[in-house]
């Protein structure tokens, strides 16, 4: 196949993984093209996600950098395989590729952890909240851009929904309730939509109060990812300049004891629930 101009973040965590597991083995990039039968170069690419890699070659490197974890190379493999077009690839060059990145990430978690300390989740927004937040971007949006980036919000949010929807913790500030974006019928209306969402199986949503005090990661947005397995676990997090993207043995770590510590803080989910629909009553 002709190399990838574009990798998505997964199609580059699959390199990562794939360089990773060769450096930790000690193998040089030029033992590895002639175990494979492939130009030095081309290993570099694959490493990059720009070019793709058979299960075939994936499990004799594998085998070559002495890696014995079963699960781990199963993981990897199909991931390799997995080349279907999901739903986001229709916004491929109408939204930035870091937003489309997050969908494909989402649609293939086992478990979803967030945190958010000064919005709702993109997952659990109203549209009518979603389309207040998109006109609060500098430099103003056009009209078609604002409407493709709600079409995209929307369709994210289906992977909540249907009998394999993974599971969805997440914890929201209340300051992120507290906000009015569209004004009082819409706050409220965004409250109750939490509440209506917060009953689903798989849906497990907390409060962090005021009275709670600090907390890790003030002013963060957080979203743990689960993978098949736990290497395969990405953090995303928000940054003035966009999504960032975090996968390092340390950083899953920190990002796991801090949404660990979060959730220790917050109301047990019933009193959550309570303590929303509390506040959509005063408005």
């Amino acid at each position: 196949m002709p190399p990838r101009t574009s990798p998505t973040e997964r199609q580059k965590r699959l390199g990562a993984e794939l360089r990773r597991m060769r450096l930790a083995a000690d193998v040089s990039a030029e033992s590895a093209a002639g175990l494979l039968g492939i130009d030095r170069s081309k290993v570099s690419a694959i490493e990059q996600g720009v070019r793709t890699i058979s299960e075939e070659r994936l499990r004799s490197l594998a085998c070559h950098c002495d890696c014995g974890d079963k699960e781990y190379i199963d993981a990897l493999v199909a991931m390799a395989q997995d080349r279907k077009r999901g739903w986001w690839e229709r916004y491929r060059g109408s939204l930035s590729a870091a937003v489309i990145d997050i969908a494909e990430l989402e649609s293939h978690a086992r478990r979803m952890r967030c945190a958010h300390s000064v919005h709702i989740p993109g997952l659990l927004q109203t549209s009518e909240h979603a389309m207040a937040l998109f006109r609060f971007v500098v430099p103003p949006l056009p009209e078609e851009q604002v409407a493709l980036r709600l079409a995209h919000r929307l369709e994210r949010q289906r992977v909540l929904e249907g009998a394999t929807a993974p599971e969805y913790a997440t914890v929201v500030h209340e300051s992120a309730l507290r906000m009015q974006f569209g004004g009082r019928k819409v706050a409220r209306a965004q409250l109750e939509y939490l509440v209506h969402m917060s009953e689903r199986e798989n849906v497990i949503l907390r409060v962090l109060t005021f009275e709670a005090g600090g907390f890790p990661g003030a002013g963060q947005t957080v979203n743990y990812l689960e993978g098949p397995i736990p290497q395969l676990d990405t953090v995303q997090v928000d940054s003035t300049h966009g999504p960032d993207f975090l996968h390092t043995e340390a950083q899953l770590a920190k990002y796991r004891a801090q949404l660990d510590w979060t959730e220790r803080l917050s109301l047990p989910p019933a009193a959550s629930r309570d303590f929303i629909h509390d506040l959509a009553q005063q408005l």
